[in-house]
């Protein structure tokens, strides 16, 4: 991008990092064996839709095809909609069977821990943050806190 392009308010838009994604695939050995996360077999990908017939269409083909977030992203981007898919979401359990998530922001080829607690809209930032110190290098994590967003009413 060049300085006119900024005058001009151009800017280019990052596209998803979604190699970064089978990190997870790895990551699962430790976060079962030595952190005692199970999986609970479910996963989701967020994306901001568009009223388009191609896109939607996508998304219709999608709804029966159970193959994996990576499809799922890959169909989008191959459809020229890179540029919607925001994040892809892990569902795993502890060991007494409370609800934690791993979740993937695409445009910044990361991953964050994000866990419920409570009440209504309540996380717990100390468990987040000793979870991301338990990883370690096994999953990029992202470094800035403020960036962990929560994802409240996760239907997985």
């Amino acid at each position: 991008m060049g300085f006119l392009d900024i005058l001009r308010g151009k800017r280019e838009l990052k596209m998803p990092a979604a190699d970064r994604l089978f990190a997870m695939s790895t990551a699962y050995v430790k976060l079962e064996l030595e952190l005692e996360m199970k999986t609970s077999g479910q996963a989701a990908i967020v994306f901001q839709p568009l009223a388009t017939s191609d896109f939607e269409g996508i998304v219709r083909d999608m709804e029966d095809l159970v193959v994996g977030v990576n499809a799922v992203s890959t169909a989008i981007q191959g459809g020229g909609y890179g540029d919607r898919v925001l994040c892809a979401v892990f569902a795993l359990k502890d060991t007494r069977g409370k609800k934690l998530y791993w979740i993937y922001n695409y445009k910044r080829g990361a991953f964050y821990p994000f866990v419920p607690s409570g009440g209504a809209q309540q996380r717990d930032n100390e468990r987040e943050l000793r979870i991301k110190a338990q990883v370690g290098a096994d999953l990029p994590v992202e470094a800035e806190l403020e960036r962990w967003f929560p994802l409240w009413g996760i239907p997985i």
